[in-house]
């Protein structure tokens, strides 16, 4: 029983310090204008080559973006934007190495292989950084 007690503390303690934690995190919002931070949207493209895409982050409840090198695309789904979850992967059928503005993608959660979600894409807008003087 002694040794029970200060686990139980232990256990309250992290528990009740989880909702701290979690009000610290800044929102999806504000996650992405921060990665967007010194760069400009261009006008909205209907497709994306994924051959020139280095890597994808999913912002919770948010946006999906994919980094392309000098060109960040942001993709705000037109729905299913709810099933968006950092945790979570993207699951996508392709027939060609674009993945475009009518395509779905599935998210599943990587440790018990289930679906969580569908997302409807919608067109992709491209970031590209502001040079000084412009």
């Amino acid at each position: 029983m002694k040794k029970l007690l200060p686990l139980l503390a232990v256990a309250g303690g992290l528990i009740l310090g989880a909702p701290a934690q979690a009000a610290d995190r800044p929102d999806g919002e504000t996650r992405l204008a921060r990665m967007l931070e010194g760069r400009a949207a261009g006008d909205p493209v209907d497709c994306v080559d994924l051959r020139r895409v280095r890597s994808s982050r999913i912002i919770d409840h948010t946006a999906i973006v994919y980094d392309a090198g000098s060109v960040i695309y942001v993709q705000r789904p037109t729905a299913g934007v709810e099933s968006l979850r950092d945790w979570d992967t993207m699951v996508s059928r392709l027939f060609d190495s674009r993945l475009c503005s009518i395509d779905t993608v599935r998210m599943v959660d990587p440790h018990s292989g289930m679906l969580t979600g569908i997302v409807f894409l919608d067109e992709f807008v491209p970031y590209r950084r502001v040079r000084d003087g412009q």
